[in-house]
């Protein structure tokens, strides 16, 4: 059995890297509904670091798109996780790594503050330090470039909106 669900990830995960994506009717400034595999199942996140975009699958062939900003070079990931918890107004204290490359950043910054990098709202992934969240304003021209620590970034009206969508265990496929 466990090798057959590795054989349906494999599929999967081949599925929406070779699937090309056609734009049908905008829905929003920032996201579009797109085609997209109808082998993924709905309710599933795929994100595309190549692509610099995160889709939302809302039924069979179709996918909400929202730009977003991809862990930087040395940072990348890919494979499967899923949603492990969900956050509005989170509060941040920067990661190790990050207090690493930044030790003028201050030990916590409070939920709701302009300076908070978590922005609105975060889902955090099962895979330790990691999470879709939002953005402060300053990093806001950071989306649709490679800048995180391993985050998936995503500007607040977007954040706002697939935080209404997806729900704890909701599963995350990250591709190259």
């Amino acid at each position: 059995m466990r090798s057959s669900s590795y054989r349906l990830k494999g599929l999967l995960f081949g599925a929406v890297a070779a699937l090309g994506f056609a734009t049908l009717p905008q829905t929003a400034s920032a996201r579009d509904t797109v085609s997209f595999s109808p082998h993924v199942e709905p309710g599933t996140i795929v994100i595309s670091a190549s692509q610099r975009k995160l889709f939302y699958v809302v039924s069979p062939g179709v996918a909400i798109r929202y730009p977003v900003a991809v862990p930087k070079r040395g940072k990348e990931w890919s494979g499967y996780a899923s949603v492990d918890g969900k956050y509005f107004e989170p509060d941040w204290s920067p990661p190790a790594v990050v207090r690493a490359d930044h030790p003028e950043l201050p030990h916590f910054i409070p939920g709701g503050s302009s300076r908070n990098p978590m922005g609105v709202a975060a889902l955090t992934l099962d895979r330790g330090e990691v999470a879709i969240h939002g953005t402060s304003p300053r990093m806001r021209g950071s989306i649709g470039t490679a800048a995180s620590y391993g985050c998936i970034r995503m500007l607040n009206e977007d954040v706002t909106d697939l935080y209404s969508r997806v729900s704890v265990g909701t599963p995350v496929v990250m591709e190259p």
